[in-house]
C-alpha cells in the first residue's frame, strides 16, 4: 500500500490548446480542503476536476479506488457515471435528428414496435424530458423481485417494458423521472443507426472529442483497467462492497474519467461535436401541456447558480455518486466523481463553484426578504382548527398536522416540521414555499386535505390512529397478484402485526393508515387497498415514487 503522503494524485494539464494553466496556491488549498476528509487509506473517496476555457485547470484524486488492494483514486480513475450518462444518450438522439434520421416529435412506436399501444401518443421528446408517463424500470424490476445488484441486461429491461399495461399519467402533462425512457432512447438509436448506443456514441461523440477512456459499458463481465470499485456503509456504519452488475445502456452505464469528461464540458461552449444549435436544443427547458416550464431539458437540468446559467446532472447507482455542472457563459465547469454511497457530489461541486463565482449582492437581499414573520402564523382560536390535527394518508404520501405555541405545523414523513400560515378559512400556506397550499374540507364524514403544488395536487384523508384488533387487521390479509409483472405479494398477520411477504425479500412490517398500508421498501412503500361496493378488499395498487397505480388483484 502506498504511503499516505502519496495518497492524493494531482493532474494539471491543458486539454484543448495544450497550454497548462495554474491556479493560485491559496485557491488550490481551498479546493483541497473541501475533500481532505477522504484523504485516507481506509476510505473510498473521489476524483474532481475544474475546467476553465479550453483547459482542465485542476484535477485531483482523494481516497481509495480499491480498498482491498490499496489502490488510490486518481484523476484518470474510471468511474461508472449513473444518470450523468443520460445527456450523452440525449445528444446521440439530437445528432441523429440533425442528420435527418428522425424527429424528436416522432411517435416512439415508429421505431419501437415492441412497446405496447397505450392509446396515447408518446414522442421521443417525451422520453428525453421525462414527461412520457412510462413507469420507471428500476422500481418495476424491484417490485418484480429483481435486486438492483443482480445482473440486469438490456434485453431484460426491454421485455419488462414490453409488458406494460398503463402509464403513470397523460404524456406531456407532468414531469416524472423515468429511466425507462432513456433505455428506450438507446433502443431508438439502435433502430435508426443500426449500431448499439455504445457503438454510435463511440464514433459520433467520444472519438471526435478525443475521449479515449470513455464508453457505454454494456457488458458487466468486461474487464476495465483502472476502474474504481463501489462502496457504501451498512446500517452499523461498516464499509461494504456495493455491487453493480449492469449490462444495459441509455439511462446509465457510461464509464469515463475526469480528463475525458473535461472535453465534454468544453463542448458545451466550444462545440466540436454537433454545433451551437445542437447544444441549444439539448438545453431547451421542458414545457408541459399546461404551459408550465420546468428546469429539466434533455438529459440535463438547466437552472441558475449565483445568477449564472448552469447545465448539469447528477448520478447515483450502487456506491457511485457523480455530478457535472457547466456554466457556459463563464466557460467554466466542475466535475465530481465518487465511489462512496455517502458522498454528496453536487454539494461539493457547488462548494467548488462558490470559490469561482461570487454571490450577487441582490441575492442576499432577496434571501433576507423571504424570511417569514412568524407572528402571522399565530392562530387566535385554536379550537376552530382542532378537528384538523392528526395524521393524513394518501396514494403516495403520509404526514401529520400538529399544533404548538398557537401555530400549526406540517409534520413530514421524516419527522421534520414546516410552519403553516393561515390564509383564509380552512386554508393554509407553507411558510417557506407560499405557493404550496392546503385546503381542508369534510366529505363523507371524513376530514380531507387537498394539497396544491404549482405543478400538481393530491388528496389525503385523515385516518383513525387507534390500534386495530387482530380481527380488523385480518381483513387486510391475502395473496395479491400483478399480471403486468407476473409477481405476487402477500399481506399476512404475524404476532398482531401486518407484514408484507414476498419470495425474494424479507418480511416487512406494515403500518396501517386507514386504507393505506406503508412500509420502508423504497419500491413498494405505499399500498392503497381497493374495495368493492360492499367494502370487501378486492386488490391493491402500489404508488411509490416513479410507479403509480400498479394493480395487484387479490387471489381467491
Amino acid at each position: 500500500m502506498r504511503r499516505l503522503a502519496m495518497l492524493t494524485s494531482v493532474l494539471i494539464i491543458g486539454t484543448g490548446s495544450g497550454i497548462s494553466q495554474n491556479i493560485p496556491v491559496a485557491l488550490s488549498r481551498k479546493i483541497d480542503s473541501l475533500f481532505l476528509i477522504w484523504n485516507t487509506t481506509s476510505s473510498p473517496g473521489c476524483s474532481v476536476g475544474i475546467v476553465r476555457n479550453d483547459s482542465l485547470i485542476y484535477a485531483k484524486g482523494y481516497g481509495m479506488s480499491n480498498l482491498e488492494y490499496g489502490i488510490i483514486n486518481e484523476p484518470r480513475t474510471i468511474y461508472h457515471m449513473a444518470s450523468v450518462s443520460k445527456q450523452f444518450t440525449a445528444y446521440a438522439i439530437l445528432l441523429l435528428e440533425k442528420s435527418g434520421k428522425l424527429s424528436i416529435d416522432d411517435d416512439v412506436h415508429k421505431y419501437l414496435n415492441w412497446f405496447p399501444d397505450m392509446h396515447k401518443r408518446i414522442t421521443i421528446r417525451n422520453l428525453l424530458n421525462h414527461t412520457s408517463g412510462i413507469r420507471d424500470q428500476w422500481e418495476l424490476l424491484a417490485i418484480a423481485g429483481t435486486r438492483l445488484d443482480d445482473v440486469i441486461t438490456q434485453e431484460q429491461i426491454v421485455k419488462l417494458l414490453s409488458r406494460q399495461q398503463a402509464l403513470n399519467f397523460e404524456p406531456g402533462s407532468k414531469y416524472a423521472y423515468s429511466n425507462s425512457g432513456f433505455t428506450m432512447l438507446a433502443e431508438i438509436v439502435k433502430a435508426v443507426s443500426g449500431q448499439t448506443l455504445r457503438q454510435f456514441t463511440d464514433s459520433a461523440i467520444f472519438k471526435p472529442l478525443g475521449m479515449t477512456s470513455t464508453h457505454f459499458h454494456d457488458d458487466y463481465t468486461e474487464i476495465e483497467k483502472n476502474r474504481a470499485y463501489s462502496y457504501d456503509t451498512d446500517d452499523s456504519g461498516r464499509l461494504v462492497n456495493s455491487i453493480l452488475s449492469y449490462s444495459n445502456e441509455g439511462a446509465t452505464s457510461l464509464f469515463t474519467n475526469v480528463p475525458d469528461m473535461s472535453k465534454w464540458v468544453m463542448n458545451f461552449y466550444q462545440t466540436r461535436v454537433g454545433d451551437a444549435s445542437t447544444i441549444t436544443e439539448l438545453a431547451e427547458k421542458t414545457r408541459l401541456t399546461s404551459g408550465k416550464e420546468i428546469s429539466y431539458a434533455k438529459g440535463i437540468v438547466v437552472n441558475d447558480f449565483r445568477g449564472q446559467r448552469q447545465f448539469g446532472h447528477d448520478g447515483a447507482d450502487a456506491g457511485y455518486r457523480t455530478s457535472i455542472s457547466v456554466y457556459p457563459d463563464l466557460k467554466l465547469g466542475f466535475i465530481v466523481f465518487s465511489n462512496f454511497g455517502d458522498f454528496d457530489p453536487s454539494g461539493k461541486a457547488r462548494e467548488m463553484a462558490s470559490l469561482f463565482i461570487p454571490e450577487p449582492a441582490a441575492k442576499k437581499k432577496q434571501e433576507a426578504a423571504k424570511k417569514v414573520d412568524s407572528t402571522t402564523a399565530v392562530i387566535s382560536d385554536t379550537n376552530a382548527i382542532h378537528f384538523l390535527l392528526g395524521s393524513y394518508s394518501g396514494e403516495d404520501a403520509h404526514f401529520g398536522l400538529r399544533l404548538r405555541d398557537q401555530r400549526l405545523y406540517w409534520v413530514l414523513g421524516n419527522g421534520k416540521e414546516r410552519l403553516l400560515i393561515p390564509s383564509m378559512r380552512d386554508s393554509f400556506a407553507d411558510a417557506i414555499l407560499p405557493e404550496v397550499k392546503f385546503l381542508f374540507s369534510h366529505e363523507g364524514g371524513k376530514t380531507i386535505m387537498h394539497e396544491f403544488w404549482p405543478d400538481n395536487s393530491r388528496v389525503l384523508t385523515k385516518y383513525d390512529e387507534r390500534k386495530l384488533t387482530d380481527e380488523e387487521l385480518g381483513a387486510f390479509t391475502g395473496v395479491f397478484y400483478c399480471p403486468e409483472l407476473d409477481c405476487k405479494y402477500g399481506v399476512a398477520l404475524k404476532n398482531h402485526q401486518l407484514v408484507l411477504t414476498n419470495d425474494k425479500y424479507d418480511d416487512k412490517p406494515l403500518t396501517v393508515r386507514g386504507d393505506f398500508l406503508t412500509d420502508d421498501y423504497w419500491w413498494i412503500q405505499n399500498i392503497k387497498m381497493l374495495r368493492s361496493s360492499s367494502g370487501k378488499i378486492t386488490g391493491f395498487e402500489t404508488n411509490s415514487g416513479r410507479v403509480q397505480h400498479l394493480f395487484f388483484e387479490k387471489l381467491k
